[in-house]
C-alpha cells in the first residue's frame, strides 16, 4: 500500500524543498547531504507514482501534483506536531500554540486589541504572532506553519484550500511628514512624485499589484527614487527624517496620522481599496481557544472600526 511507503522524512523532506524552492537550502535546513534530499524525494515520488517537484531553469518549482499533496502533507505534520504538543504539554489544557500571521496593517491596527480582548478570556493558550510579506504567509499557512492570515484578501490562484472571511475594507493612502513641501498650497501629489523618495510595498506584497493599477490609472510611468519596503519602523523612522513619500495601508499609519506626526496628502485614493479578513484552512476544524480567538479579533476589527 501507499501509505506504507511513504513515511515522515518523505514529508518533512517534501515540506522543506517546497517552503525553500531549493534543494540545497532545503538540505542545509534539514542537516544532510544534498543527495539524500534528492534521494529522499525520488522514494517519495516512486511511492506517489507522479512527480512532486521539476526543474526550472536554475531552480525548482512544485508540479500541480506536488500543490495538492502539498495541502495534504502540511495537514499530516501539523496534527502530528499538535499530537506531540498535547503529550509534551498535558497542563496546557487549550492545546498546542495557535500560530497568527499578520500583515504589518493588520499588527498595528487590530492585533493589539484583539490579543487584549483574548487575554481577559483566559483560555491558557499561548498565542505566537509573526510578519510578513502576504505570500509568504500564506505559503506557510499551507504548509500547516501557520494556523490563521490576518490581512488582504488574496489573488483567487492564491487561496485554493482557504477559506476567507471578511472583516473590514481599507485602502492604500499617502503620507508624508508634518511640514512636507508638498503640504504648502494646492500642488498636484502625482507630478511631484518624481521630486521626493517614495517608499512602496514589495513586489511580493499584496498591495503592489494595486498600488502599480493606481499609478497607471493616473499617469504615472515611474518613479525616479523608490524604495521598496514592508517594514512600517523603517518607514515610520525614514518619514521623519527626510522629504519622503509613504505609499501605504491606512491601517499602518491611522495612529500616526491621528496623533497628527505624519499626514495623509490630498490624493483620492478609494480605488485602492480592499477587503481585509481571515484566512484559514478548510481542512482544519477550530479548538476552543481558537474559536474565542476568532471571535475577539472580529471584536477588535469592530471597535477599530476597520
Amino acid at each position: 500500500m501507499i501509505e506504507n511507503r511513504v513515511r515522515f522524512r518523505h514529508l518533512q523532506t517534501f515540506l522543506e524543498v517546497a517552503r525553500q524552492k531549493s534543494v540545497v537550502k532545503a538540505a542545509g535546513i534539514l542537516n544532510v547531504s544534498q543527495p539524500a534530499v534528492t534521494k529522499t524525494i525520488r522514494e517519495l515520488e516512486d511511492a506517489l507514482g507522479v512527480a512532486v517537484i521539476e526543474r526550472d531553469g536554475r531552480g525548482i518549482r512544485i508540479t500541480r501534483s506536488g500543490e495538492i499533496f502539498m495541502q495534504h502533507a502540511g495537514a499530516a505534520i501539523t496534527a502530528l506536531r499538535h499530537g506531540i504538543d498535547s503529550v509534551t504539554n498535558p497542563s496546557m489544557e487549550a492545546g498546542p500554540p495557535i500560530r497568527i500571521g499578520a500583515l504589518p496593517t493588520v499588527s498595528v491596527h487590530i492585533m493589539p486589541l484583539a490579543m487584549n480582548l483574548f487575554l481577559k478570556e483566559d483560555t491558557g493558550a499561548t498565542i505566537k504572532i509573526v510578519t510578513g510579506e502576504n505570500a509568504v504567509l500564506l505559503e506557510q499557512l499551507r504548509l500547516g506553519d501557520l494556523d490563521l492570515v490576518v490581512g488582504r484578501l488574496a489573488a483567487p490562484e492564491k487561496m485554493t484550500g482557504f477559506f476567507f472571511e471578511h472583516l473590514y475594507s481599507e485602502q492604500v493612502v499617502f503620507v508624508v511628514r508634518a511640514g512636507h513641501p508638498l503640504l504648502q498650497g494646492d500642488q498636484n501629489v502625482f507630478t511631484k512624485l518624481g521630486d521626493y523618495p517614495v517608499l512602496v510595498p514589495t513586489r511580493e506584497s499584496v498591495i503592489r499589484p494595486v498600488v502599480d493599477r493606481f499609478f497607471i490609472a493616473n499617469g504615472v510611468a515611474s518613479i525616479p527614487t523608490k524604495i521598496e519596503t514592508v517594514s512600517d519602523s523603517f518607514g515610520r523612522a525614514f518619514l521623519l527624517q527626510s522629504d519622503a513619500i509613504w505609499i501605504i495601508s491606512h491601517g499602518v499609519v491611522s495612529e500616526d496620522i491621528r496623533a497628527g506626526t505624519l499626514v495623509r496628502l490630498p490624493a483620492d485614493t478609494g480605488d485602492t481599496r480592499g477587503a481585509v479578513g481571515l484566512t484559514m484552512r478548510t481542512d482544519k476544524p477550530p479548538s476552543a481557544a481558537f474559536s474565542i480567538l476568532l471571535r475577539t479579533i472580529r471584536e477588535a476589527s469592530t471597535q477599530k472600526g476597520g
